[in-house]
């Protein structure tokens, strides 16, 4: 068997306040993992999405420090149409987090926008314009 890229994982400083986040983009996790070191979500397709707390990735690596600078990694959620984009950004930004992007019409035909979820990490949102 090859490699299979199956997890990705969000180290975070609070998990009910970055679920509150991902719950807002429209993942369903149940709001009882708000107070679990650990949360693995199963997205379309198959594809996991986890968080640890801080204490449960220093638990196994004690030297594990938080990345200094901006982050090395983002991920990006496909909205149905440029008007979500919109959307989306706005609703996030009215709940109190950091707009890194306001939405724009990028060159390469897409309705884009980047937003911070709670522990700096960079959320693109996108559309194809029509």
């Amino acid at each position: 068997m090859g490699l299979r890229l199956n997890v990705i994982e969000i180290v975070v400083a609070d998990m009910g306040r970055s679920l509150a986040f991902y719950r807002r983009l429209g993942l369903d996790v149940p709001a009882e993992e708000d107070k679990s070191p650990h949360v693995e979500f199963v997205l379309d397709g198959g594809m996991k999405l986890a968080w640890d707390t801080i204490e449960t990735v220093r638990s196994f690596d004690p030297e594990w420090a938080p990345p200094a600078g901006s982050s090395r990694m983002g991920l990006a959620f496909e909205c149905g149409s440029p008007a979500e984009v919109d959307r989306v950004h706005s609703e996030l930004v009215a709940a109190g987090y950091e707009s890194h992007k306001e939405p724009w019409d990028a060159f390469w035909g897409m309705r884009y926008a980047v937003i911070h979820d709670p522990d700096g990490n960079g959320i693109d949102l996108y559309a194809t314009l029509s």
